[in-house]
């Protein structure tokens, strides 16, 4: 291959590389919370009389006696505590082993006489033998506030959310997304994330830092193309 091939070949390598860590290295857009839903004419406070002679108002956010401030409506923020903790191992082992013999005895006597016994026995032996053993461990503390996006006739609720932190050597984020039961939300409007069905759950970043931790494009070139 020409010098000029392999700089090309290198230059589009280490373009689709770049482009490709920072698509990966962004938020993802599905995680963004919606805007709240839009008030309703008759909840705006510049349509409403002065106060139509009673103190309760329930277009002013008022909640039953009997329901509390749980979050439970369409914009309502909750929090999700993260307690993810996995640990997988899985061990394997096998093992195999065949043996054959062959062997004949030639005459004492008569023109095969010559043969030697020895020559004409035959043996063959195989065996296997294999282990692999896999481990892997991952943990995910702290919390998150996400707003209930829909909420369902079962009493279920959909709930996505992020946060993002600008430090001085990068970016941060964490993103969430699932679906939890209203039941679940306890009186400081919090659920586990373990009580959540269906989650997404993003931790990533980007920075110097982050950067540092991976290998260079050229590394990464040589290392999809290495047949070892």
């Amino acid at each position: 291959m020409k010098p000029a091939a392999v700089l090309t070949a290198l230059s589009a390598f280490a373009l689709a590389g770049c482009m490709g860590g920072m698509e990966g290295s962004r938020p993802r857009p599905e995680f963004t919370s919606p805007p709240p839903p839009p008030l309703a004419a008759n909840s705006d406070p510049a349509n409403l009389p002065a106060n139509g002679g009673a103190i309760f108002q329930p277009a002013q956010g008022y909640s039953g006696l009997h329901v509390g401030a749980r979050a439970r409506m369409l914009g309502d923020m909750l929090t999700i505590v993260l307690v993810e903790s996995t640990t997988t191992q899985k061990s394997a082992s096998g093992q195999t082993r065949r043996d054959g013999s062959f062997s004949i005895t030639p005459p004492a006597s008569g023109p095969l006489s010559f043969l030697n016994p020895e020559a004409l026995k035959a043996a063959s032996e195989g065996s296997f033998r294999g282990q692999g053993n896999a481990a892997q461990q991952s943990r995910l503390n702290g919390a998150i506030a996400v707003t209930i996006t829909a909420v369902y006739p079962n009493g279920t609720a959909d709930v996505v959310g992020e946060k993002q932190l600008a430090l001085s050597q990068g970016e941060e984020w964490v993103q969430f997304a699932g679906r939890v039961r209203l039941i679940d939300v306890d009186a400081n409007n919090r659920v586990f994330s373990n009580q959540v069905a269906n989650a997404r759950m993003i931790y990533s970043g980007r920075g110097a830092i982050q950067q540092a931790s991976r290998p260079g494009w050229l590394s990464r070139f040589f290392g999809a193309i290495s047949p070892f």
